[in-house]
């Protein structure tokens, strides 16, 4: 079992920056990708930024230019560094790990989210 455990979430004024933590514990032998989605009221499940086990990333066009995902030096954290956040992005925040097994199955864990918040 992989547990995710998320911090950085809180309350922003528009312009202003907010950094997310992700770290995984538990079995984490074998993640292959980590990322995160978000989710806001009335909306759809987004797809917001991932980093494979290469260091490769990839960003939603409604985030690119503004966030960036990294890894730390264990690659069982993750991070999202949001700058010039605006009302839009305000939504819960979902981190996720997926590893794949040797026959190439998958299996996905998720956070318990954390709530974004950007208002004036």
């Amino acid at each position: 079992q992989v547990q995710l455990v998320e911090s950085g979430g809180g309350l922003v004024q528009p312009g202003g920056s907010l950094r997310l933590s992700c770290v995984a514990s538990g079995s984490i032998f074998g993640i292959n990708r980590m990322g995160w989605y978000r989710q806001a009221p009335g909306k759809q499940r987004e797809l917001v930024a991932f980093i494979s086990s290469s260091g490769s990333t990839n960003a939603a066009d409604s985030v690119k230019g503004r966030f960036t995902i990294s890894g730390g030096n264990a690659k069982n954290t993750v991070y999202l560094q949001m700058n010039s956040l605006n009302p839009e992005d305000t939504a819960v925040y979902y981190c996720y790990a997926v590893k794949w097994d040797l026959r190439g199955n998958t299996q996905s864990y998720w956070g318990q989210g954390t709530q974004v918040t950007v208002s004036s």
